[in-house]
């Protein structure tokens, strides 16, 4: 009996300790990693990590909900963790896991998921552009390319019950948003997809001909099996997903009401603002910047060609300028590499910039391409397409060349900032290269910073001298004009009971958009509740932000030194920029006042110089 009870206590003497906080932190941020790899292979891939590379993400609702299940599972891990015993770094870290883990849950249970389809997202949009972004370098990653191919049928399929199950709900889209997407597969489908076909020709030096023959095979008959699958997917949404649509356009008109447009909110603003507040940021926005506009348009040659316009109201001198801009063609390329080589120039103009305005600046280069045909009539204006180091392939501003009297050159200047440098490309790129950092930091993508930074950097244009031109500068103002009518618009539809045609034309009279490219932004806006307030909500705060370390420090604020703390912490949500921005405020101005010299003793004569100072 002795003998078992000492090595009992033997036993227990040599138990391992319990992992200490940190350990417990670092435990479940690797799990996740190795969880987000192995559930988005597609991700992975494209970050240097093919975890999975021959697979594609389970789109199932039953995967889906497992994925919702294993993220709860992760929060309640975290809240096991004692956070009080965490340094500042980790204790960051846990905080921002729980942001992001919670705000992946509650749009689960939103069902935002339930929503697939749109006028410029789905399955239809991502399958053209699956041989973009991927390496192509051994034979195996070639395999690899045509089982991720072999697999788009199941995923449509997936697509279907999800859509289905949607229905069943009664969450569903406007039909206004979905009814242009049986026409973009046909063309689509009319294209044979033959983009697919391309990374063959860079099969491996020495490759043997029964091996290119096996790959060749595999992937011909994968794009036939997609080519019949979109068929499907075309007859599915003319035939039961569009007739199930609902007439109305308001987020609120869903299961859940008010509610589900509110959870819209908080996700792509991250404050708790609610529409009324942030539709009246708008208003005071637009008629704030309505008066900047009159002023550069006074400015313009022609505003001096005619002094008949000096008479002219406000509302009558816009509304004519307007008119000029959308109708003259000097505003306007005639070609496709024309408006492209002007991206191109502007982007090299900005570059030199750069380094006076930013310590660290990304690794990654960048490049500007052309929006692919097949999306492009019913795509907005640009979009960024990141890039990644480890997987071997560059960002992309992507521009649209579609309906080239449509993109006015007034606009370049600022949209080739937001899209790329200092904008998405600077911002996303310095996130995926932050030193040390989790996975979920160096990936995660809030809309309110990435997009708020992105229309912040169109204003930093000023600093490097390129909106001299008045016609440029009302560019840059007609694009923060059209973010702020996003905020009234947005919430206008989604909460205020606006129609279509109301927010068209509030953004006919207040913007110099063209015709094409308001249609197009409204749609979005219906299709996507919340997302385009994010912009001016970020906006706004950055730019408050700098305002008040310029005015608190002084001489003492260093532009480059606000960017490094604004940029250095990856993609967070806004309240968290904001402290980590004090406490840089707080630490700066200390710093000053220790170096700053003694004042002047009482006794001292006025203007005389201390004895410790120099003259």
């Amino acid at each position: 009996m002795l003998v078992g009870v000492v090595a009992c206590v033997l036993v227990i003497a040599q138990a391992p300790a319990p992992p200490s906080p940190p350990a417990q932190l670092r435990d479940l941020l690797r799990d996740h990693e190795r969880w987000t790899n192995e559930n988005f292979p597609e991700d992975a891939l494209r970050r240097g990590a093919p975890t999975r590379a021959d697979r594609l993400t389970d789109e199932r609702p039953e995967s889906v909900a497992e994925r919702a299940a294993a993220q709860r599972e992760f929060l309640r891990r975290l809240r096991e963790i004692d956070r009080t015993s965490l340094d500042e770094v980790d204790r960051m870290n846990a905080d921002l896991f729980e942001f992001f883990m919670r705000d992946a849950i509650d749009s689960f249970e939103r069902g935002s998921w339930l929503f697939p389809i749109g006028p410029i997202h789905g399955p239809h949009q991502r399958i053209p552009q699956m041989a973009e972004r991927v390496p192509f370098r051994s034979v195996d990653d070639f395999r690899d390319y045509a089982s991720r191919l072999r697999a788009v049928p199941a995923l449509i399929d997936s697509e279907i019950a999800t859509m289905r199950l949607a229905m069943s709900r009664g969450m569903v889209p406007p039909r206004v948003t979905v009814e242009m997407v049986p026409a973009q597969i046909g063309a689509i489908v009319r294209g044979r997809l033959t983009g697919l076909q391309d990374p063959l020709a860079r099969l491996p030096a020495g490759t043997d001909d029964a091996t290119i023959a096996e790959i060749t095979s595999r992937v011909g008959d994968a794009i036939a099996a997609i080519l019949s699958a979109l068929e499907r997917f075309a007859t599915f949404i003319s035939d039961e997903y569009l007739p199930a649509c609902r007439d109305s356009i308001s987020a609120s008109d869903l299961p859940g009401g008010d509610a589900y447009y509110d959870g819209c909110l908080r996700h792509h603003t991250t404050l708790p603002l609610g529409s009324k507040r942030i539709h009246e940021i708008g208003v005071a926005e637009v008629i704030r910047l309505r008066a900047e506009m009159i002023e550069v348009i006074r400015r313009t040659d022609w505003y001096a060609a005619d002094a008949r316009r000096a008479e002219l109201g406000p509302e009558a001198l816009f509304d004519s300028f307007v008119t000029y801009l959308r109708t003259d063609p000097r505003f306007f390329h005639e070609s496709s590499e024309a408006l492209l080589a002007g991206y191109r120039d502007i982007c090299k103009r900005v570059d030199g910039h750069l380094p006076r305005l930013f310590r660290t600046l990304p690794r990654l280069p960048y490049g500007v391409r052309e929006m692919p045909r097949f999306m492009a009539p019913t795509q907005t204006t640009a979009y960024y397409q990141p890039g990644s180091l480890e997987g071997g392939t560059a960002g992309f501003f992507v521009a649209n060349t579609y309906a080239l009297d449509q993109r006015p050159k007034y606009e370049m200047i600022p949209l080739a900032l937001h899209e790329a440098m200092p904008g998405h490309h600077l911002q996303i790129a310095l996130a995926q290269e932050l030193p040390e950092q989790p996975l979920f930091r160096r990936e995660s993508g809030v809309s309110a910073f990435g997009e708020g930074w992105a229309l912040y950097s169109e204003r930093l244009g000023i600093e490097m001298g390129l909106y001299d031109d008045p016609y440029d500068d009302f560019g840059r103002l007609l694009y923060e004009m059209w973010r702020s009518c996003r905020l009234v618009v947005d919430t206008g539809m989604h909460s205020m009971g606006w129609t279509r045609d109301e927010a068209i034309e509030f953004m006919r009279r207040n913007t110099a958009l063209s015709e094409l490219n308001i249609e197009r932004e409204v749609d979005r806006y219906i299709a996507w509740p919340g997302q385009a307030c994010a912009y001016k909500i970020g906006e706004i705060l950055i730019r408050s932000l700098r305002d008040k370390a310029n005015e608190r420090l002084g001489a003492a604020f260093d532009l480059r030194d606000f960017h490094e703390v604004v940029l250095g912490a990856g993609s967070i949500p806004l309240e968290v920029l904001e402290q980590r921005v004090n406490r840089w405020i707080d630490r700066e101005a200390e710093r000053a006042a220790k170096a700053a010299p003694p004042p002047a003793s009482p006794t001292q004569a006025p203007g005389a110089a201390s004895p410790s100072s120099p003259r």
